[in-house]
Protein backbone atom coordinates (compact mmCIF):
# COMPACT_ATOMS: atom_id res chain seq x y z
CA UNK A 1 0.00 0.00 0.00
CA UNK A 2 1.13 3.08 -0.87
CA UNK A 3 2.48 5.62 2.27
CA UNK A 4 0.45 8.69 0.99
CA UNK A 5 -0.45 10.62 4.04
CA UNK A 6 -4.10 11.72 4.50
CA UNK A 7 -6.16 14.19 6.09
CA UNK A 8 -9.51 12.72 7.81
CA UNK A 9 -12.61 15.09 7.51
CA UNK A 10 -15.71 15.34 10.05
CA UNK A 11 -18.80 16.70 8.14
CA UNK A 12 -21.06 18.44 10.58
CA UNK A 13 -22.22 20.93 8.14
CA UNK A 14 -25.59 19.84 7.96
CA UNK A 15 -28.79 21.28 9.68
CA UNK A 16 -29.73 18.73 11.52
CA UNK A 17 -33.50 18.33 10.45
CA UNK A 18 -34.34 15.19 11.77
CA UNK A 19 -32.98 16.05 15.27
CA UNK A 20 -35.55 19.27 15.03
CA UNK A 21 -33.02 21.56 13.63
CA UNK A 22 -30.65 21.10 16.41
CA UNK A 23 -26.44 20.81 15.50
CA UNK A 24 -26.15 16.55 15.70
CA UNK A 25 -22.36 16.52 16.23
CA UNK A 26 -23.09 18.57 19.69
CA UNK A 27 -25.83 16.26 20.88
CA UNK A 28 -24.50 14.50 23.49
CA UNK A 29 -24.42 10.20 23.29
CA UNK A 30 -23.49 8.82 26.62
CA UNK A 31 -22.06 12.33 28.01
CA UNK A 32 -19.67 12.90 25.00
CA UNK A 33 -20.83 15.30 22.11
CA UNK A 34 -21.40 12.47 18.97
CA UNK A 35 -18.46 14.51 17.05
CA UNK A 36 -16.58 13.62 19.89
CA UNK A 37 -16.98 10.13 19.24
CA UNK A 38 -16.48 10.27 15.54
CA UNK A 39 -12.70 12.21 16.54
CA UNK A 40 -11.82 9.65 18.73
CA UNK A 41 -12.31 6.89 16.41
CA UNK A 42 -10.78 8.82 13.31
CA UNK A 43 -7.82 10.25 15.08
CA UNK A 44 -5.58 7.06 15.18
CA UNK A 45 -6.51 6.09 11.51
CA UNK A 46 -5.32 9.72 9.89
CA UNK A 47 -2.28 12.31 9.93
CA UNK A 48 -4.31 15.45 10.37
CA UNK A 49 -7.88 15.67 11.32
CA UNK A 50 -10.24 18.61 10.51
CA UNK A 51 -14.01 19.68 10.98
CA UNK A 52 -16.35 20.84 8.51
CA UNK A 53 -18.95 22.87 10.46
CA UNK A 54 -21.49 25.83 9.01
CA UNK A 55 -22.42 26.44 12.25
CA UNK A 56 -21.54 26.64 16.09
CA UNK A 57 -17.92 26.97 14.91
CA UNK A 58 -16.08 28.06 18.53
CA UNK A 59 -17.76 24.74 19.87
CA UNK A 60 -16.49 22.82 17.30
CA UNK A 61 -13.04 24.56 17.19
CA UNK A 62 -12.77 23.10 21.31
CA UNK A 63 -12.27 19.94 19.97
CA UNK A 64 -8.42 21.11 18.91
CA UNK A 65 -8.75 20.45 15.33
CA UNK A 66 -9.01 22.88 12.31
CA UNK A 67 -12.83 24.35 11.40
CA UNK A 68 -14.11 25.01 8.19
CA UNK A 69 -17.12 25.93 6.69
CA UNK A 70 -18.33 25.24 2.92
CA UNK A 71 -17.29 27.73 -0.16
CA UNK A 72 -20.74 26.67 -1.26
CA UNK A 73 -23.51 28.93 -0.11
CA UNK A 74 -26.76 27.35 1.65
CA UNK A 75 -26.03 24.40 3.01
CA UNK A 76 -25.29 22.69 -0.02
CA UNK A 77 -24.50 19.05 1.71
CA UNK A 78 -21.69 16.79 2.14
CA UNK A 79 -20.15 17.04 -1.55
CA UNK A 80 -19.78 21.05 -0.26
CA UNK A 81 -17.99 19.87 2.64
CA UNK A 82 -15.52 17.23 1.00
CA UNK A 83 -15.30 20.23 -1.50
CA UNK A 84 -13.80 22.53 1.12
CA UNK A 85 -11.64 19.84 2.76
CA UNK A 86 -10.15 19.22 -0.41
CA UNK A 87 -9.11 22.76 -0.95
CA UNK A 88 -7.87 23.07 3.00
CA UNK A 89 -6.34 19.38 3.23
CA UNK A 90 -2.54 19.07 3.63
CA UNK A 91 -2.13 15.43 2.24
CA UNK A 92 -2.74 14.20 -0.77
CA UNK A 93 -5.87 11.88 0.25
CA UNK A 94 -8.32 12.66 2.07
CA UNK A 95 -11.14 10.53 3.61
CA UNK A 96 -14.80 11.85 5.42
CA UNK A 97 -16.99 10.95 7.73
CA UNK A 98 -20.36 12.24 8.92
CA UNK A 99 -21.00 13.64 12.81
CA UNK A 100 -23.41 11.31 13.83
CA UNK A 101 -22.09 8.05 13.23
CA UNK A 102 -20.24 7.18 16.30
CA UNK A 103 -19.63 4.09 15.98
CA UNK A 104 -17.07 3.98 12.08
CA UNK A 105 -15.18 1.07 12.42
CA UNK A 106 -11.44 1.32 13.59
CA UNK A 107 -10.41 -0.41 10.43
CA UNK A 108 -12.00 1.88 8.20
CA UNK A 109 -8.91 4.24 6.28
CA UNK A 110 -7.02 1.06 5.70
CA UNK A 111 -9.57 -0.64 4.11
CA UNK A 112 -10.55 2.17 2.03
CA UNK A 113 -6.89 3.21 0.80
CA UNK A 114 -6.06 -0.20 0.52
CA UNK A 115 -8.74 -0.73 -1.98
CA UNK A 116 -7.88 2.36 -3.57
CA UNK A 117 -4.64 2.04 -4.55
CA UNK A 118 -5.00 -1.72 -5.41
CA UNK A 119 -7.68 -1.04 -7.81
CA UNK A 120 -5.76 2.77 -8.96
CA UNK A 121 -8.93 3.97 -8.21
CA UNK A 122 -10.06 8.35 -7.69
CA UNK A 123 -12.49 7.32 -4.57
CA UNK A 124 -13.17 4.42 -2.54
CA UNK A 125 -16.43 4.44 -0.94
CA UNK A 126 -17.69 1.68 2.16
CA UNK A 127 -20.60 -0.19 1.47
CA UNK A 128 -22.36 -3.00 3.35
CA UNK A 129 -24.06 -5.37 1.40
CA UNK A 130 -26.25 -3.67 -1.02
CA UNK A 131 -26.03 -0.81 0.91
CA UNK A 132 -23.26 2.30 -0.14
CA UNK A 133 -22.51 4.61 2.33
CA UNK A 134 -20.86 7.41 0.15
CA UNK A 135 -20.17 9.85 3.17
CA UNK A 136 -17.45 7.28 4.67
CA UNK A 137 -15.20 7.85 1.65
CA UNK A 138 -11.43 8.30 0.52
CA UNK A 139 -10.79 10.33 -2.13
CA UNK A 140 -7.54 12.04 -4.00
CA UNK A 141 -7.20 15.98 -3.41
CA UNK A 142 -6.66 16.20 -6.89
CA UNK A 143 -10.62 16.07 -7.75
CA UNK A 144 -11.12 19.52 -5.78
CA UNK A 145 -11.62 21.20 -9.45
CA UNK A 146 -13.33 18.63 -10.75
CA UNK A 147 -16.26 18.59 -7.58
CA UNK A 148 -15.94 22.69 -8.27
CA UNK A 149 -17.33 22.12 -11.58
CA UNK A 150 -19.92 19.71 -10.44
CA UNK A 151 -21.60 21.81 -7.49
CA UNK A 152 -20.81 24.98 -9.80
CA UNK A 153 -23.71 23.35 -12.80
CA UNK A 154 -25.96 22.87 -9.73
CA UNK A 155 -24.77 19.32 -8.81
CA UNK A 156 -25.36 17.84 -5.52
CA UNK A 157 -26.00 14.17 -5.41
CA UNK A 158 -23.25 12.36 -4.29
CA UNK A 159 -23.77 9.08 -6.57
CA UNK A 160 -24.41 11.43 -9.68
CA UNK A 161 -20.52 12.96 -9.00
CA UNK A 162 -19.26 9.10 -8.32
CA UNK A 163 -20.92 8.12 -11.69
CA UNK A 164 -18.37 10.79 -13.72
CA UNK A 165 -15.14 8.68 -11.48
CA UNK A 166 -13.44 5.33 -11.32
CA UNK A 167 -14.79 4.16 -8.16
CA UNK A 168 -14.14 1.39 -5.91
CA UNK A 169 -16.84 -0.06 -3.54
CA UNK A 170 -15.29 -1.45 -0.57
CA UNK A 171 -17.13 -4.49 1.44
CA UNK A 172 -17.65 -4.16 5.45
CA UNK A 173 -20.22 -6.42 5.32
CA UNK A 174 -18.62 -7.61 8.79
CA UNK A 175 -19.16 -4.73 10.30
CA UNK A 176 -22.20 -3.27 9.35
CA UNK A 177 -23.63 -1.95 12.22
CA UNK A 178 -20.39 0.63 12.50
CA UNK A 179 -22.26 2.44 9.92
CA UNK A 180 -25.12 2.71 11.72
CA UNK A 181 -26.12 6.88 11.98
CA UNK A 182 -28.42 9.02 14.48
CA UNK A 183 -30.71 10.67 12.92
CA UNK A 184 -33.71 11.60 15.67
CA UNK A 185 -34.24 11.32 19.07
CA UNK A 186 -35.83 7.85 19.20
CA UNK A 187 -32.03 6.61 17.57
CA UNK A 188 -29.97 8.56 20.21
CA UNK A 189 -32.15 6.57 23.10
CA UNK A 190 -31.31 3.79 21.33
CA UNK A 191 -27.33 3.86 20.92
CA UNK A 192 -26.86 4.99 24.23
CA UNK A 193 -24.67 2.43 26.56
CA UNK A 194 -25.57 -1.08 26.56
CA UNK A 195 -27.34 -0.62 23.01
CA UNK A 196 -24.05 0.44 20.90
CA UNK A 197 -22.69 -1.64 18.57
CA UNK A 198 -18.70 -1.36 18.03
CA UNK A 199 -16.72 -1.20 15.13
CA UNK A 200 -13.44 -3.44 14.95
CA UNK A 201 -10.70 -1.84 16.93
Amino acid sequence: MSAEKITGVVLAGGMGRRMGGVDKGLVELDGKPMAAHVLARLAPQVDELMINANQNTAAYAAFGHPVFGDDIPDFAGPLAGLHAALLRASHPLVVTAPCDSPFLPGDLVARLATALHANAADLAVAKTFDQAHPVFCLCRRTLADHLHAFLSAGGRRIDRWYGSLNVVEVSFDDEEEAFRNINTRDELSAASTGTQPRGRD
